[in-house]
């Protein structure tokens, strides 16, 4: 007997993406600062679904709730009850690292009508709740672009908030996993490099199958690639919610569960007395992302002194770094975070 499709194995609703030879050449990566805020969302309003955040979920509820003007029943009614977001919100990245400025921008470069669609699809079937009911009753250009800036004024304050304070941790994380992802990829072509991304993804003949959705679509890439965005808040595999989006997903990242967690307290004369005073003075350092300059004026040496120890720790793996601009930044792995918690300089 020929196996069943993937899809009605699976017994899921599945939205599939049919890749061609181009769009395989096409696929990349990109981090995406906007796609973080607006899924986060999710775990704002449900801390059900990760446990793994509530540490970050109750700091940012404490924030939010020391401000008198912020608008949280407006900022949490982009998520639907299926906990769906609008498309608009999370506009295909351009470049490899957009910033958060440079993605808003496009939001509010967003039609009104499509501004309209997107919410009202977010909530189907269900209404639109109350603080988006007005301005979405009726096909008013204006009062839908008032909505639309509001919301984008919105997400800028939430960001500022919830997520920059932690984006130089999130950024380390997601291009490691993108390193890891990479090197798959290299090693065994888009079978292996989707193998262990999500148990919803799939990788079958060309198509891409990804379970569990609350819509069932096929969406031939046509030319235009595939765009793969790893996400610290994303639970699951996060395609876009209309057929007509480019194809791209947000999955979620590896070693999420090293984020909020405080590294173990270990003995500090036993570190230096394994990597020596010099690499353990920089493990130390290094709970935040650092560049080598920063690193060389606080413990007053040479930057060539401090990139030769770099070196080292990163080739053993106690730290990662990451490009931000024309600087590397450097901060401890999950790895040197176990060696070097607590450790005083």
């Amino acid at each position: 007997m020929a196996p069943l499709p993937i899809d009605v194995a699976w017994g899921f609703m599945v939205i599939t993406f049919e890749l061609g030879v181009e769009d395989l050449a096409d696929t990349r990566f990109a981090l995406s600062p906007l796609y973080e805020t607006v899924l986060s969302l999710r775990v704002l309003q449900d801390p059900g679904l990760s446990a793994l955040h509530l540490p970050w979920r109750r700091s940012v509820l404490r924030s939010l709730g020391e401000l008198d003007d912020f608008d949280s029943g407006l900022l949490l009614s982009l998520v639907a009850e299926r906990r769906t977001l609008p498309d608009f919100l999370t506009p295909r990245p351009a470049t490899f690292a957009p910033t958060f400025e440079e993605e808003l921008a496009a939001v509010r470069r967003t039609a009104p009508e499509a501004v309209r669609r997107d919410l009202l699809d977010t909530h189907l079937p269900d209404p639109p709740p109350e603080p988006l009911r007005t301005a979405l009753a009726r096909a008013d250009h204006e009062a839908v672009a008032r909505l639309r800036d509001g919301l984008c004024e919105l997400l800028r304050r939430y960001w500022e908030i919830a997520v920059r304070p932690e984006w130089p941790r999130m950024r380390l994380l997601l291009e490691a996993d993108m390193t890891y992802r990479a090197r798959r990829l290299a090693v065994g072509g888009a079978r292996l490099l989707f193998a262990d991304m999500h148990p919803f993804l799939r990788w079958h003949r060309g198509v891409l199958h990804i379970a569990d959705m609350l819509n069932r679509h096929h969406v031939a890439a046509a030319g235009r690639g595939l765009l793969l965005v790893p996400s610290v808040f994303a639970h699951k595999p996060a395609p876009p919610l209309s057929p007509d989006s480019a194809p791209s997903v947000a999955y979620p990242c590896r070693g999420v569960a090293t984020l909020w967690s405080a590294p173990p307290a270990v003995d500090a004369p036993a570190l230096t007395a394994l990597v020596g005073a010099s690499k353990a003075r920089l493990l130390a350092m290094l709970d935040e992302p650092l560049a080598t300059v920063e690193l060389a004026r606080r413990l007053r040496v040479t930057p060539s002194a401090v990139s030769q120890h770099l070196r080292v720790l990163h080739a053993t793996g106690l730290v990662a770094r990451a490009r931000d601009g024309r600087q590397v930044l450097y901060r401890r792995s999950s790895l040197g975070d176990g060696l070097a918690g607590g450790a005083g300089e």
